[in-house]
């Protein structure tokens, strides 16, 4: 069968941008390296040029630098339009990709949208403002609750208010006398002991007169009372 319809030829698959890229790149790289290398040989020439007195041999080394500089025209020539070629592969490529980009950005958006729209069919906003409704409620009441449960027992309804601001303020004019009086309080004053001598009426101690001789002073203890004679205690 094959002999007869022949056999199915596998064609390759077409190069892409970045392979075309690559390979455009690569001859320009191999054209800039011929460029310095004649670069370096019309360099050579300059020197031998200069060196030579006029005559045939300058001349013959100005023809083949003439000749070294019109390849480098060339190859320069071919670079540059390797280099356009590069820039407008590039081009191309930056497209491509803005497209893919803008492809996958559609889908994305496509995909978002569809599961926004799922999710709004089951959140309503008539649900949203009723349950904020109860909610409301359910604060109120509990509010409501707190003030009932904090409320005084035992407390008439007809105190007057002027009556006790009155009480108040006389009571902070008592406590501004007594600081004004003695500085401090007199119920954050420390208690004061009681005088034993004055409470009970303890003659004074003698002083001096002891009944010894005049002219002779009476020896005193460390209290001050009379000393007794050493003889006295023995006996």
């Amino acid at each position: 069968m094959k002999r007869i319809f022949g056999a199915k030829n596998n064609k390759e698959p077409p190069p892409s941008i970045q392979d075309a890229s690559d390979r455009i790149n690569k001859r320009g790289e191999s054209v800039e390296d011929k460029v310095k290398r004649l670069d370096a040989e019309l360099c050579k020439y300059k020197e031998q040029i200069k060196r030579t007195r006029p005559g045939p041999a300058q001349e013959a080394i100005k023809a083949r630098a003439m000749r070294v500089l019109k390849q480098k025209k060339m190859y320069e020539g071919q670079r540059d339009m390797l280099y356009n070629q590069t820039f407008n592969l590039d081009q191309v490529s930056f497209a491509a990709e803005g497209l893919k980009d803008a492809q996958q950005t559609m889908t994305a958006l496509k995909s978002a949208n569809k599961e926004l729209k799922g999710m709004m069919k089951t959140v309503k906003i008539q649900d949203i403002d009723n349950l904020q409704d109860d909610m409301m409620d359910l604060m109120d009441e509990s509010s409501e609750i707190q003030e009932t449960l904090g409320r005084s027992y035992n407390v008439p309804d007809d105190i007057d208010e002027d009556d006790l601001m009155g009480e108040l303020d006389a009571l902070e004019a008592d406590m501004g006398n007594e600081t004004e009086a003695d500085g401090v309080p007199s119920y954050l004053q420390p208690d004061k002991e009681p005088d034993l001598t004055d409470e009970l009426n303890l003659p004074a101690a003698p002083m001096g007169h002891t009944g010894a001789p005049p002219g002779r002073a009476q020896a005193e203890d460390e209290w001050g009372l009379p000393a007794v004679p050493r003889a006295s205690l023995r006996g």
